[in-house]
């Protein structure tokens, strides 16, 4: 019988722990820098729109709290589609089929995500009403919502695209291609914002244009990238795209639903943080907010290997090999705790370093500030191997199609444990905000143990057993 292995990865690397270590290390440092220039791409937005004045930023912050969590909860609903397309690939000789289908039902996925998320934002200011926000500052940003929500169905169908080119090989396409977002943000932000190359100036509805042609250039730019992709275009993603696979579709919204619920549940963790350092005082909730990007820079690094340990771990469950399996979940976790060490180091040492890339510490104005966001950083230092370690644990098991119980795992950690916690540091001890830090804390070293322990006893749990699937 003839080999024709799909020209994708195989699961290359899986004979020992150089190999596994050198094939995630390969696959999560484009899939990490991809993450950190998406941030870069948000922050874009933030500086264009901050020259607009105080009233137009904290309505652009209303309206992207809102758009942002919606969409990537969507993402978290598709993402899956990763973890199928490695585990096919590991799985059959003749895997383009499969591929094709996936990805195919996870962009039908998309289509209808988009429209419930398109829906939430066209309520949006009534929900800002409903949460008690001000009118007029409630009327600007569903103003803003209006236009943005145009972007959710090219911002959640380029997340599948992106899952697709780094299971066959090409992460470094998902780098690239978030480097030419970044371009069009700045490009488009500085024509609509303020009606520069021949533009009109739109300001804060400029913003949210720039926002939708942006995430149409990120869609335009992964189809462009695998039709000229020899070892891509073979898959041929959108051939048959009319035809369903009710099946795979199932099979998606199964394994996707918990990841889109922990994506929920961990967003309002820290949202809901957020909102009890406002009652503490706006110098701690400003330091807090301050202390929570840096802390969020950070965690891209374990995020980028937690998508790599899905990817690896998938590969070997669909080749059923148990002992690669395990390597390539060990590495991941082993290589994300390691980089949260040392920057819980930085924090420590240098923290001044940090808070610079968002604003200057030597301001009188900043002063309080500061000291609140020294003192959280502290905290986050603590807390730094444990956010690194839950996030690949999760990615690991997702590898192994298993996210029910860790989405009930999070649910518990971060409002049991986590934000209980908060509560009764932050207001029934001294402690205060950095109360609220500490209870943050204790969220991700529940969720990092009992995920590490879920992980630890795969075998025994029946993880690693042959897939039933629905097709």
């Amino acid at each position: 019988m003839r080999s024709d292995r799909p020209l994708a990865p195989t699961p290359a690397g899986g004979d020992g722990w150089r190999e596994e270590i050198a094939a995630t290390f390969r696959l999560a440092w484009p899939l990490a820098l991809a993450n950190l220039l998406q941030m870069l791409v948000h922050a874009v937005d933030v500086i264009f729109v901050a020259r607009l004045g105080e009233r137009e930023l904290a309505a652009s912050a209303l309206g992207i709290a809102l758009f942002g969590l919606t969409m990537w909860a969507f993402t978290g609903l598709v993402g899956m589609v990763a973890a199928l397309i490695a585990e096919e690939l590991g799985r059959r000789r003749h895997s383009v089929r499969e591929v094709r289908r996936s990805v195919r039902m996870a962009m039908w996925l998309s289509v209808v995500a988009a429209l419930v998320g398109m829906a939430i934002c066209w309520q949006g200011e009534a929900l800002m009403r409903l949460t008690g926000q001000d009118d007029a500052l409630s009327e600007r940003a569903g103003d803003f919502l209006v236009i943005i929500m145009f972007a959710m169905w090219p911002m959640i169908a380029s997340s599948v695209l992106r899952n697709f080119v780094s299971a066959l090989g090409r992460p470094v396409f998902a780098t690239a291609i978030t480097g030419v977002a970044l371009v069009a943000s700045v490009v488009f932000n500085y024509a609509f914002v303020f009606g520069n190359l021949g533009a009109p100036a739109l300001g804060l509805e400029g913003s949210a244009l720039a926002s939708v042609l942006t995430s149409f250039v990120q869609l335009a730019s992964y189809l462009v990238a695998i039709r000229l992709d020899r070892r891509l275009r073979r898959y041929r993603i959108l051939g048959n795209w009319w035809r369903p696979e009710w099946p795979r579709m199932r099979e998606l919204v199964i394994l996707g639903t918990p990841v889109m619920i922990i994506i929920i549940a961990e967003a309002g963790l820290f949202s809901g943080a957020a909102l009890l350092m406002g009652r503490i005082g706006p110098a701690e909730l400003a330091g807090h907010t301050i202390a929570l990007q840096i802390a969020a820079l950070a965690f891209q690094i374990p995020f980028g290997l937690g998508q790599a340990a899905t990817i690896r771990v998938g590969y070997h469950y669909g080749a059923r090999d148990r002992a690669a399996m395990g390597r390539a979940g060990w590495v991941g976790i082993a290589m994300g705790g390691a980089f949260m060490c040392i920057t819980a180091i930085l924090m420590l040492v240098a923290p001044m370093l940090l808070l610079r890339i968002y604003i200057d510490p030597t301001l009188a104005a900043n002063a309080a500030m500061v000291v609140f966001a020294v003192r959280y950083m502290k905290v986050a230092a603590a807390f730094q191997l444990f956010d690194g370690v839950q996030a690949v644990a999760a990615g690991a098991l997702r590898g192994l199609q298993d996210t029910r119980v860790p989405m009930l795992i999070a649910v518990f950690s971060y409002w049991v444990p986590g934000f209980g916690t908060a509560i009764w540091l932050g207001f029934y001890t001294p402690l205060e905000g950095t109360g609220v830090w500490i209870g943050l804390a204790i969220g991700l070293v529940f969720s990092a143990g009992l995920l590490t322990w879920r992980w630890a006893r795969r075998e025994t749990l029946g993880l690693t057993a042959e897939p039933h699937h629905a097709f």
